[in-house]
């Protein structure tokens, strides 16, 4: 394939923008080359600036279940901006999104709706602070609740990707107040709980994890943090940015039959716009300004684009009985085609799944946490990864970020995806 328009642009942005991106992770600094700019996209394909095709398992990071320019979304971008763009105000949208997401979603009662996955986890964060009246949380090695300060602590997907997990910039002031556990490590929790009494306001964790690879929890793993948080008057916070709409109508509540405190949004929330948001039931929320001390607030909180987009996209979901099962019966069926061809090539892998989220690990031992992600091998993963893109495949450009498949895929896709795949590990 050609690349020779995405150079000259990647060049032309690095003079003018940090690395030439504005969000790490897409500079292909974790597989080396030049990016590859996006011109357009359609169902289940991208289209780069030098016309190329590529089947897309990024998807934009989760939120394109239905592929790219799903018609009833772009329809309601369309109509509402036709009527306004920002108000500052609220609009009936607001309230209409809120309770389809709310009965949608289990264990919620009110939903606020901020701009991005960092601004639902950190408001999230500082509300079972004000709610609890402590002041430290565990998080986990490897997951990733975005880029503010308190969770830059081994934070998994670009932060690994460029092996610098601890941020410059993050004080020792707030990394004190940021407990660090491993994942799936039950005994890790206890131990952390036992040091710090009557101190801990919440566990923040990605439910399944997505920013070091697809890492499912072990059986019991949730439902045991559940019961501690229970015994110690610690909030559980699921930070279901990717797994939110997606594993499930109610995401991993429903999914794994566990309740959490706090659930934070984003991805599919949004229909592809810049959303997100964080629930609860209504003695937590009433805690948040204008009702309670907690403050949190947006100038674009609520932006009609953003929730015509969202609600548009909930709406299909919700009345789509049978999508999670169509998902879950694609990705199982592209599971089963890797695991064939890697194995009949003599390759060294793990493949982790968990409904519509697959990611491949070239190591041969299971991967269930931060430190076992990292034992893949990373130089099979770069020539994987453009091997594919040559053959008009694009995965992640990080051997720490998970797939997610789209309704969109066909089966021909899929097809086409396992035969490149054969192709290409034939020379790894």
């Amino acid at each position: 394939m050609i690349y020779q328009r995405s150079s000259q642009l990647f060049a032309e942005a690095e003079k003018v923008i940090p690395g030439g991106v504005n969000s790490p992770v897409r500079a292909f600094k974790g597989v080396g080359g030049t990016p590859i700019f996006a011109k357009s996209a359609k169902g289940a394909y991208l289209y780069d600036e030098d016309d190329n095709r590529l089947i897309d398992y990024i998807n934009s990071w989760g939120p394109m279940i239905l592929g790219h320019a799903f018609q009833p979304v772009v329809d309601a971008i369309i109509e509402k901006a036709k009527k306004g763009t920002s108000f500052g105000m609220p609009t009936e949208l607001e309230t209409k999104i809120a309770e389809l997401a709310v009965s949608m979603v289990p264990n919620i009662d009110k939903i606020r709706f901020v701009n991005s996955g960092t601004e639902a986890c950190m408001s999230a964060i500082r509300l079972a602070r004000g709610f609890t009246k402590r002041d430290k949380i565990i998080k986990f090695a490897g997951c990733y609740h975005g880029h503010s300060d308190s969770f830059l602590i081994q934070a998994g997907s670009g932060a690994s990707t460029f092996g610098t997990p601890n941020s410059p910039g993050v004080t020792q002031g707030t990394a004190k107040d940021t407990l660090l556990a491993g994942f799936n490590d039950l005994e890790n929790v206890k131990a952390l709980f036992s040091a710090n009494k009557n101190e801990i306001a919440a566990i923040i964790i990605e439910p399944v994890a997505g920013n070091m690879g697809c890492v499912p929890p072990s059986a019991g793993f949730l439902q045991s943090l559940r019961q501690l948080c229970d015994e110690n008057g610690t909030l559980l916070i699921f930070d279901e940015v990717m797994t939110g709409f997606r594993l499930a109508k109610g995401g991993v509540q429903e999914l794994y039959n566990v309740k959490a405190d706090i659930v934070c949004f984003g991805k599919v929330i949004g229909g592809g716009l810049p959303v997100g948001a964080f629930a609860a039931r209504n003695e937590i929320m009433n805690y948040l300004s204008p009702l309670g001390p907690v403050y949190q607030a947006g100038t674009l909180s609520g932006n009609p684009l953003a929730m015509a987009a969202g609600f548009a996209m909930l709406q299909t979901l919700n009345n789509d009985s049978d999508i999670f099962k169509r998902l879950e019966e694609k990705t199982a069926y592209l599971h089963k085609g890797i695991e064939k061809v890697l194995t009949a090539n003599n390759i060294v892998f793990t493949i982790n799944r968990v409904g519509s989220m697959i990611s491949v690990h070239f190591d041969a031992n299971p991967v269930y946490d931060f430190n076992t992600a990292k034992n893949g091998d990373n130089e099979t993963f770069k020539k994987f990864f453009h091997g594919l893109l040559l053959e008009g495949v694009y995965i992640a450009p990080s051997a720490y970020e998970t797939w997610f498949i789209t309704d969109a895929l066909t089966y021909e896709d899929l097809d086409f995806t396992i035969a490149a795949i054969d192709k290409v590990s034939k020379s790894l």
